[in-house]
């Protein structure tokens, strides 16, 4: 375990907690992805989701149809085009999700110490004693003291509105569970998770493959979050199925780890996926509570050696119904940046969250205060000891760029890019100044007509810690000659001057390909 305290100035002078925040450009270097839904799906609230610091936009097919999701997207175009501000897309499937079938959307109360029957027979009624559920075999899955989880769709944790059940005997296909504490379920999606089982459901089902053809196809998603990856096997079918579609096989998949089985097999997930999202809501079932911890900082830091992007759920549930997280919740997302995340992601906190532009807001500034503490200096000698000798051309590069940069006190990086990974590698070593990606886009050809690559992985950089991206004027090749890329790099300099990123005298550190050569150079602004 790499418990390295991750806190810049010890100890923190308490002056300077009273100082008031000076206003950046960019609200943080964490960044957030924001679920679109009920309450964040017009083109208003979008567009001060998108000012506020969302930089990736999720959709969760666990509920809408294909119809409602492409009205939301459309408006998150329209809203990106008037703030000006770039967004990427996450398809999140549905997985292998229990639910419950309450066709009549009403409430059901659940009394403490009574029973209640879950049946795979869905053309029963929901009440209060026999609840349809859409699994066939979970008689077969559980045994008597199995413990299982049932909640409202983005349960937010109060013990009000989830209930907690034991399984005590079978009727046929049926479970007869006993209820072990008093709930009102409402709403018209509850999920079920059974603690510690196997569900024996495909991980991509035939339902995420229709969306993915329908809809994630038709708008070229950038990310696709694969719930409930239990096996590097889940991500190589996604990805074989993502490859049947052109435009989708660009886009990058991030591991869900949800239960057990994921982290169980989580080295080798993390080997074959793009990037991770710890989804602590059910993996917060799964596990014991003081157990939570231990798997965040030990997934992060895996994370953060592989260069892949980590993602963080559940942090401001309490942001739901209010305008202030807890001061445990506050503590929660600070120390998810202290500890190595990329982005936080909320859920039900903008899907359905009354505050969700606040939430946004206050998860940004919070990120931003705990960046300013983080100790760069251990984290990039932890990482360059961890990849060791010899460096590959690349890294060696990278960590130059950084080193070089903290050195000099530069107020930005700049990389120019193609494929993107030049960039990521600079971020990976967690430099205390933004990195502006400038991708240079490739021509390439289907032998039909002609097109430019560049666009997916600008966004795609949208969920990496500290990156920026910026796309080029085509005609000017990455690899081009030193005067070529000097016209692009006063381009990135004017972009930097015009955002308040940098100013005269200040020194910027580029890091370029000229020829067969990578180059790092340290430049002066001048008046």
């Amino acid at each position: 375990m790499h418990s390295t305290n991750l806190l810049l100035e010890e100890p923190i002078r308490m002056a300077s907690i009273l100082e008031p925040s000076k206003p950046s450009f960019f609200p943080a270097m964490t960044k957030i992805v924001g679920t679109l839904g009920p309450k964040s799906r017009s083109v208003e609230v979008i567009s001060s989701c998108l000012k506020s610091g969302m930089s990736v936009a999720r959709f969760d097919f666990s509920w809408g149809d294909l119809e409602y999701h492409q009205e939301t997207l459309e408006n998150l175009k329209t809203a990106i085009k008037s703030t000006k501000k770039l967004c990427a897309v996450m398809l999140d499937t549905v997985g292998p999700e229990l639910q419950v079938v309450n066709k009549s959307e009403s409430a059901i109360s659940l009394e403490e110490n009574a029973s209640v029957v879950l049946t795979p027979d869905q053309g029963q009624e929901a009440t209060s004693q026999l609840l349809p559920i859409n699994f066939n075999e979970l008689a077969k899955a559980v045994k008597p003291g199995d413990t299982i989880f049932m909640g409202q769709y983005l349960f937010t944790g109060s013990e009000t509105t989830s209930v907690w059940l034991e399984v005590s005997e079978f009727k046929g296909d049926d479970v007869v569970c006993v209820i072990k504490n008093s709930a009102t379920l409402a709403g018209s999606l509850f999920t079920l998770h059974v603690s510690q089982v196997h569900i024996d459901l495909p991980t991509l089902s035939d339902s995420d493959k229709e969306v993915i053809s329908k809809w994630g196809a038709v708008n070229k998603i950038d990310f696709l979050s694969l719930s409930y990856t239990r096996h590097a096997e889940d991500v190589k079918e996604a990805r074989e199925f993502l490859s049947k579609f052109g435009d989708l096989q660009q886009t990058q998949i991030f591991a869900k780890i949800e239960n057990i089985e994921g982290l169980t097999h989580f080295d080798e997930i993390l080997s074959a996926a793009d990037g991770i999202i710890l989804s602590r809501g059910n993996l917060g079932i799964d596990l014991p509570p003081e157990k939570v911890f231990l798997f965040q900082k030990a997934a992060l830091f895996k994370c953060n050696m592989a260069g892949k992007p980590a993602v963080v759920t559940r942090v401001v549930d309490s942001m739901t119904d209010n305008l202030r997280p807890t001061r445990a919740e506050a503590t929660d997302v600070a120390n998810a940046v202290l500890d190595g995340s990329d982005a936080i992601l909320l859920g039900a906190e903008t899907l359905r969250g009354l505050y969700p532009v606040e939430t946004i807001s206050t998860v940004g500034k919070i990120c931003a205060e705990a960046e300013k503490v983080f100790n760069q200096d251990i984290y990039f000698k932890r990482t360059v000891k961890f990849v060791g000798e010899p460096m590959s051309h690349l890294e060696s590069i990278a960590s130059s760029a950084v080193r070089a940069a903290i050195k000099v006190k530069a107020s930005i990086i700049i990389c120019f890019t193609s494929s993107g990974r030049a960039a990521r590698l600079i971020a990976k070593y967690r430099p205390t100044m933004p990195v502006l990606s400038v991708v240079i886009p490739r021509l390439k050809t289907n032998q039909l007509r002609w097109s430019f690559t560049g666009a997916f992985e600008a966004r795609q950089s949208l969920i990496v810690r500290g990156l920026f991206p910026m796309l080029a004027d085509p005609r000017h090749p990455a690899e081009a000659t030193s005067a070529t890329n000097e016209s692009v790099l006063k381009v990135a300099l004017e972009h930097g001057k015009a955002s308040g990123i940098i100013k005269s005298h200040d020194r910027v550190v580029v890091c370029q390909k000229v020829g067969d050569a990578s180059v790092v150079k340290i430049i002066e602004l001048e008046d």
